[in-house]
């Protein structure tokens, strides 16, 4: 055999073994949102979306930032879901050319997959469970990052009855120095960095009724 053929079968084995070890990864409906488990990730799915991109949707729930420190009475009543510490799965999108995700996800993302028309959308069921993206060989976990900040986008700022983080739903806005509090959600590689926003006290009210626990804002992009 040529030396060149050698060289070449070499690679091809190379190339396959790559691509085997990253579709043994990613198993498709290998999780769901009601199974999900804190700190679990899930890439919901991909969305066709204008230039010929594809939008992942990925969720994962997170340990609830207005709860500092360990709850005493949760964990002593961990098997009661009204004692959970944790909130709904946070929700963050990212926008991909399709033959580079589909290259490191080990997923077909090409218009050959299985795509349904939901609604005026194209949607690709994915849920994956804790996706890893594969890059020259090396592993990288997918994580969901949320990054607060004072300063509204311009989607934010004209959307502000939605956008901005509220003390439950429809409760008195999360202010930071007075100034509105907006949640942005990202995607992380192995390990997210959130920033969490230190929010003013509430001021004192005659009102019976209780202040209910912070919830996330809506990430949704599509409000």
């Amino acid at each position: 055999m040529h030396p060149s053929m050698c060289i070449n079968c070499f690679q091809l084995w190379i190339y396959i073994n790559q691509h085997i070890k990253i579709m043994s990864t990613n198993t498709l409906n290998s999780g769901s949102l009601q199974g999900l488990q804190m700190d679990q990730t899930l890439m919901v799915s991909a969305r066709k979306v204008a230039g010929a991109k594809v939008q992942l949707e990925f969720a994962e729930i997170l340990q609830k930032d207005s709860t500092p420190a360990i709850n005493p009475l949760a964990v002593f009543n961990k098997s009661d879901s009204r004692f959970a510490q944790t909130g709904k799965a946070r929700r963050a999108w990212m926008t991909v050319e399709p033959v580079d995700a589909s290259e490191y996800l080990g997923i077909d993302l090409s218009s050959k997959a299985a795509w349904v028309v939901i609604g005026n959308n194209e949607i690709l069921e994915l849920n994956v469970l804790n996706p890893v993206a594969t890059i020259n060989g090396q592993s990288y976990a997918l994580k969901v990052e949320i990054r607060e900040t004072t300063e509204a986008t311009e989607w934010q700022a004209d959307n502000l009855d939605t956008a901005a983080k509220r003390r439950g739903k429809d409760g008195a806005y999360c202010t930071h120095n007075g100034l509105h509090i907006f949640s942005n959600a990202f995607i992380a590689f192995n390990k997210a960095n959130h920033v969490f926003l230190e929010m003013d006290a509430v001021e004192k009210t005659t009102s019976t009724k209780s202040i209910s626990a912070v919830t996330s804002v809506n990430d949704s992009p599509f409000n």
